[in-house]
């Protein structure tokens, strides 16, 4: 099963290389515009693997309507099971994190060996300076935003894009360049969409 610390969490200093993609979300379902994005991702950037970070609870999104975080894990590791290269994980959950600049600093210092790359869709790019610390965030790793129907040419004109257009690189030198490094990727849209979804059930 394509799960990530159901064992003790990595010990510091953790020096494995490779390149590493961290989706993150309440996944609230997983759904298939999650892998689609997940697996077109890992080509366009040469990622060796893929991790969604299933958040217990996302600061921007209401209690309500939030199915348990064991369910929205379940359901995404079987979205995930015929591909050994894309991870779920709990470690939000395990390290107390709720905001994605902390998650990302602790994995940083216990994987040093790795490459991450920040992995979002172009709706989240637009509400990006909502995130707590994602100044910070966007500093500690490379940023990959793929195109979303609807919020891709809003996303590019909003604040974090504006901010950092001179950060702009190409798809295939992202997970080596030094942050604050991003790429737009260009790729064919999925119309899954997790709020349609809970609507529809």
């Amino acid at each position: 099963m394509s799960v990530l610390w159901k064992a003790p969490l990595p010990s510091l200093g953790d020096r494995r290389k490779r390149s590493v993609g961290l989706l993150g979300g309440s996944f609230n379902p997983a759904h298939e515009g999650h892998l689609h994005l997940s697996l077109l991702a890992r080509r366009a950037l040469a990622l060796d693997e893929v991790w969604w970070l299933v958040s217990p609870q996302n600061p921007l999104k209401p209690v309500k309507g939030m199915a348990s975080f064991q369910d929205r894990l379940g359901r995404a590791q079987k979205c995930v099971a015929p591909y050994p290269f894309l991870k779920i994980t709990d470690i939000e959950a395990r390290l107390g994190t709720c905001y994605s600049a902390d998650t990302v600093a602790h994995l940083k210092k216990r994987l040093p060996g790795i490459r991450f790359v920040w992995l979002m869709g172009a709706d989240n790019l637009s509400q990006l300076p909502r995130w707590r610390g994602w100044t910070r965030l966007v500093k500690l790793l490379p940023v990959a935003v793929m195109a979303r129907p609807a919020y891709s040419l809003p996303a590019l004109a909003g604040k974090a894009a504006k901010r950092y257009e001179r950060c702009a690189t190409s798809s295939r030198k992202l997970s080596g360049a030094i942050p604050p490094a991003w790429t737009f990727l260009w790729l064919k849209e999925h119309p899954a969409s997790a709020t349609d979804i809970r609507a529809h059930q």
